[in-house]
């Protein structure tokens, strides 16, 4: 109990500054432009530079074990699968509907909440794990739903449907990020001191200002309906995902730090991704809206229970 009681306390924070963005939104009633701008910076510029900095020293950081790939995207394909056929026993969805039903099972938060969340409670051992979940993230799930909407539509795959989507994932800001730091930690090269320390001031405002920009744009949704698809959505997504990686990684004997870093992003809220897939295919924007706020919201009670199964008492 001592354990969990730490790692609530450890978690609080994050989330109570999710709510401060909410409310600055909902009560406060800031512009929506406010948090347009906000997120436009935190996911332009903040959180690149930080997994710019960190993953700079990627030669240098312990080597992770790229099976947590099939461990994390094994179990995204599974809980899809599951979601597609949950969503036709108890809904009766069309096929379309199906697809975007099953990724919002699967698309996690993982930069606005899960960069955040892995440093808190993981420590920057965790970030390699994190970022290689990051990079294949986007490209994967978008890919796999726009493979699937487009079989469903047209039975036939569109290439150029698929070739636009790997190209916004590659032009992406945090997967250049990524790339870049990780690019610039095997040149060998180093960055002078003051442009280093200005990257640091910089990389400390990401954390904080991706989780109030979280919370501001949680305050645009307001919808309502599809309580059912929502609740099976929320199960789904905190429940069957981290269980599904979790089972998968002990499979195949995944290392320990690897298997707790993909747990975690597995057992994030849904992403606001999946929003843009509902309102790009015009199907359950409502059902999707209501799912983002409620496994948010619910995240802030399931994060430390998961983290105190999976044996984490303290940072590392």
């Amino acid at each position: 109990m001592t354990a969990f009681l730490h790692l609530v306390d450890l978690t609080a924070p994050l989330f109570l500054l999710v709510f401060v963005g909410f409310a600055l939104a909902r009560f406060a009633h800031w512009p929506r432009s406010a948090s347009e701008a906000l997120t436009r910076f935190v996911f332009s510029v903040a959180v690149p530079t930080l997994l710019f900095r960190l993953m700079s020293d990627f030669s240098r950081l312990p080597r992770v074990d790229a099976r947590l790939l099939i461990a994390y995207f094994g179990g995204c394909a599974l809980v899809y699968a599951i979601g597609r056929v949950l969503a036709q026993r108890l809904f009766r969805m069309e096929p379309v509907a199906r697809s975007v039903f099953a990724m919002s099972g699967i698309f996690s938060n993982n930069v606005l909440l899960g960069v955040p969340l892995a440093r808190v409670t993981l420590g920057e051992a965790s970030m390699p794990a994190v970022s290689l979940i990051i990079v294949f993230h986007s490209l994967l799930l978008w890919t796999l739903v726009t493979a699937s909407v487009e079989w469903a539509r047209e039975r036939a795959l569109s290439l150029p449907a698929l070739g636009r989507t790997m190209l916004r994932v590659v032009a992406n800001p945090v997967v250049a990020g990524i790339l870049a730091g990780t690019a610039f930690g095997y040149s060998g090269f180093t960055l002078p001191s003051p442009i280093d320390r200005t990257l640091a001031l910089m990389s400390e405002a990401a954390m904080p200002l991706s989780l109030i920009a979280l919370g501001m744009g949680l305050a645009e949704f307001r919808a309502r309906e599809g309580w059912r698809e929502t609740s099976v959505m929320s199960v789904v997504k905190l429940v069957l995902h981290p269980l599904a990686v979790y089972l998968i990684a002990r499979l195949i004997a995944l290392p320990d730090l690897e298997t707790t870093a993909i747990v975690v992003m597995a057992a994030l809220p849904t992403g606001a991704n999946v929003y843009l897939m509902s309102r790009q295919f015009g199907v359950l924007i409502g059902p999707v809206a209501s799912a983002i706020v409620a496994t948010t919201a619910s995240a802030a009670a399931t994060t430390p229970i998961v983290l105190a199964l999976l044996g984490v008492r303290a940072l590392p």
